[in-house]
């Protein structure tokens, strides 16, 4: 079996359900409880079997009670209590065949078999009418994919986000820019879209060859910083987390792990960005997103908002 990457999901041997959210899972599996069986749960797999689900502070309430030796920052599942691995491109093909949605999205990007997959509810056969679309898509396809989203927008062959649909997703971030800016930033991404009145993504993780892209675990925290610098390199500022190299006096890289900060900035472009310190051997980074709700911390392109 191929190795267990960000975005897979797994199963323990009592049928919880966690989503894989880290790439160094060659110890134990790095990830977030996000479905529980529960007699009286509001979600119904393909089985019958009813769950649960969790959001993220009750997910971490419940390992704490009952997988106290899961905690590691994470959830950190052994692969001796793994009875299942659910991976997105391996289970596209039965979310097609039974979400016609979904199958309509896929036909319109036209992306190479093998290269993309579904995560979240619909890889488990979890969904309900409200879920969204959570499109995996692998290494440099990802970008090919970005292409052509851009292009069916442009078309009008899929509709542009409505203004609604993006107070929504910024309801949802609470990032800490505003409402305006953080629109600009989203626009030119095309990692998101609104397809026949659901959400969907365009959701980055690295090809198997290229799973140790940038050096895994925490490094020791110098304190917090505000810093203006140059991106040299945004190739991975879509993945999980989010890297950014930068000409810097002190920092070499910024990484985001959250969402909100994504692709927020093109090589050339001059950020500003507000985190926590790590040092990592002879390099120093900046991190943002160090809690859930990244408080205090974020990533502008300076250079994007001197255009308007």
């Amino acid at each position: 079996m191929n190795a267990i990457r960000l975005r897979d999901f797994i199963e323990d041997r009592e049928g919880c359900l966690y989503a894989v959210s880290n790439y160094d899972n060659a110890e134990r599996i790095g990830c977030i409880l996000r479905y529980v069986p529960d007699t009286d749960g509001e979600r119904t797999n393909l089985a019958g079997r009813r769950y649960h689900k969790y959001d993220f502070a009750e997910s971490f309430d419940w390992v704490r009670a009952y997988r106290p030796e899961y905690l590691d920052g994470v959830h950190r599942v052994p692969y001796c209590d793994v009875a299942r691995v659910y991976k997105p491109e391996e289970g596209i093909a039965g979310v097609a065949a039974r979400n016609e949605r979904v199958a309509r999205l896929l036909s319109h990007l036209s992306l190479p078999a093998g290269s993309f997959g579904c995560t979240g509810s619909l890889l488990c056969g979890l969904e309900n009418e409200a879920s969204d679309i959570d499109l995996v898509v692998y290494g440099e396809t990802w970008f090919l994919a970005q292409r052509r989203l851009r292009d069916l927008v442009g078309r009008g062959v899929i509709p542009a986000m409505s203004t609604a649909m993006w107070q929504k997703v910024y309801d949802k971030r609470v990032p800490e820019i505003s409402f305006d800016a953080f629109v600009l930033h989203e626009q030119r991404k095309w990692n998101r879209g609104e397809f026949e009145g659901t959400y969907f993504d365009l959701l980055y993780t690295r090809a198997y060859e290229n799973l140790d892209a940038v050096p895994a675990g925490k490094g020791r925290v110098l304190g917090r910083a505000t810093i203006e610098a140059t991106v040299t390199d945004a190739s991975l500022s879509f993945d999980s987390p989010a890297v950014y190299a930068v000409d810097h006096d002190d920092i070499s890289r910024v990484l985001s792990f959250t969402h909100t900060y994504s692709g927020q900035a093109l090589a050339g472009e001059v950020i500003e960005a507000k985190g926590v310190v790590e040092e990592h051997g002879d390099e120093r980074w900046l991190i943002v997103g160090t809690t859930r709700e990244a408080r205090g911390e974020y990533i502008v392109s300076k250079t994007l908002l001197e255009t308007v």
